[in-house]
């Protein structure tokens, strides 16, 4: 299996090749995961007591962190994590008010946020990439199989200018399909949201007509609200004529149909870890890891596709926390892996472990 490497200063991105995909089940029975690394292992031996940890916040990597902390309970019975999945927004808001242990985003911090941040603990907060995806336009048309949306027909869909699934900027690109006289229900994100963050950012670079500003919370003009990637997915299945936008794992395990989109080199696209990992090709990785391409240049890449990150205080004042954060994440990025490409995630390459290792060593 290949995955991109990064090489040289400044770093660089290159491209992502194939890698399996599988459902994503946030409920799925779990199965016998890989070896824990030998720093996990020691530390179930060396604890006679339960260390707790609590963290917040994205959606869109759920069903993954939950399937890690599960996992890594069996490989190490002393370390207990909890993880709530109430969108990038609440989960930034919570890692801020120091109420959870670690905060989890699909959206970089901004300056004021990381203003806060300093202020609260006194140092920078590191955030750190464990993994990446992509946001597809799900649909729910019977009879249509596939779906191609322009760059004006998605744009249209978020804005209100097309609202028929039968409208000339739909029909032109999907030849052969029987598109009703139907009404778009257009599903977006009620609350702060990390994906929707990135789809609003990529919006910004390809729609000329999209004036709103992008972020976790947008005031849409068009279409009704759903809370999570969860929220999302469930409109979407029980909503004949809905569209909405959703992380490609969840999608892929709801067995939801997911339009092929234009890409800025005219392409259209099916999501997918190759064309996802094309993304960003040639693009540099910061030194904290705020990595984001909202239209690549690349003519194979799917256009909407992302980090996302866990946010950690630089400190913590319980040295059995500290260890237990450093065992746990070391195990993610290494043996954890696996569960990544199994649940329709993107896996880490080991020239990016190596830099995120190195600052969960500083914590």
């Amino acid at each position: 299996m290949k995955v991109f490497s990064l090489v040289r200063q400044p770093v660089r991105f290159a491209a992502l090749a194939a890698l399996s995909i599988s459902a994503v089940a946030c409920s799925a029975p779990t199965t016998d995961g890989p070896t824990a690394s030998g720093a996990a292992q020691s530390g179930g031996e060396a604890s006679g007591s339960t260390v707790s940890l609590s963290g917040a916040g994205a959606s869109f990597p759920a069903p993954l962190y939950q399937r890690w902390f599960s996992e890594y309970q069996k490989v190490d019975p002393s370390v207990q994590v909890s993880y709530q999945s109430v969108g990038s927004g609440a989960g930034v808001e919570q890692f801020l008010a120091g109420t959870v242990d670690f905060g989890a985003t699909d959206s970089p911090l901004k300056d004021e946020e990381k203003t806060k941040a300093q202020e609260k603990y006194t140092a920078p907060a590191i955030q750190l990439p464990l993994t990446a995806g992509s946001v597809v336009f799900a649909f729910n048309l019977p009879g249509v199989e596939a779906l191609k949306l322009s760059r004006e027909a998605y744009c249209g869909i978020v804005t209100g200018k097309v609202s028929k699934w039968n409208d000339p900027l739909i029909a032109k690109g999907n030849d052969g399909a029987t598109l009703p006289d139907k009404e778009i229900g257009f599903v977006y994100r009620s609350d702060g949201s990390g994906t929707t963050s990135v789809f609003t950012k990529h919006l910004a670079e390809a729609c000329p007509d999209w004036t709103l500003e992008p972020g976790k919370s947008v005031e849409w003009t068009v279409g009704s609200g759903a809370k999570g990637n969860e929220g999302i997915t469930a409109q979407v299945q029980q909503t004949e004529g809905a569209v909405g936008y959703v992380e490609y794992a969840y999608a892929k395990q709801n067995g939801l149909s997911m339009a092929a989109i234009e890409n800025k080199s005219g392409s259209f696209i099916e999501a997918g870890p190759e064309a996802g990992g094309l993304a960003f090709e040639g693009a540099e990785l910061p030194e904290d890891f705020a990595l984001s391409v909202a239209d690549p240049e690349n003519a194979g890449a799917y256009p909407i596709t992302s980090l996302t990150w866990i946010l950690l205080k630089p400190k913590y004042d319980d040295p059995t926390k500290t260890e237990a954060l450093k065992k746990v994440l070391t195990w993610a990025l290494n043996d954890g892996q696996a569960f990544s490409e199994e649940l329709g995630y993107v896996a880490m390459p080991p020239s990016v472990k190596a830099k995120v290792e190195e600052a969960i060593g500083k914590l």
